[in-house]
């Protein structure tokens, strides 16, 4: 599991280091793509294979499947740490998130991801609040 927040500056080669505690899993290759959110997700090579896999199959209308593959596989790119443990955030990427300068990893279970410092602010609250809401309605039942 990727766990906790950690804050780092991007450097003048758009590398970004990644958590100590991280790199161990990511020795065979991660994969970033562009988030939801506003965010790039990272996923180690094994966790992208999974998703990969999940999705090209099952029961989506092929046009569909189609566009949802093109959204997802377009913006990804496979890469690997340097020597120091630091990732290169592809150009594409960091105008997707808005990375410039300062940059939080937050791990996110079976990947993490890397989001502007204060995007990572507004959204860290919000989730905070969604989930606090979700574990009360959950300890009435």
């Amino acid at each position: 599991m990727y766990l906790g927040e950690y804050e780092y500056r991007e450097d003048v080669k758009g590398r970004v280091p990644l958590p100590p505690k991280f790199r161990e899993k990511l020795k065979d290759g991660l994969v970033l793509t562009a988030g939801p959110e506003k965010c790039i997700v990272v996923y180690s090579s094994t966790e992208w294979e999974k998703l990969a896999s999940n999705l090209t199959g099952g029961s989506i209308v092929p046009s569909k499947l189609r566009r949802l593959n093109r959204a997802v596989f377009a913006s990804a790119y496979s890469l690997e740490t340097d020597g120091q443990g630091r990732v290169a955030l592809p150009q594409l990427l960091r105008d997707h998130a808005g990375i410039r300068g300062e940059a939080v990893v937050a791990g996110a279970n079976t990947y993490f991801e890397i989001w502007n410092k204060e995007l990572w602010q507004a959204e860290k609250a919000a989730s905070q609040d969604q989930a606090f809401q979700i574990i009360e309605s959950l300890e009435r039942h």
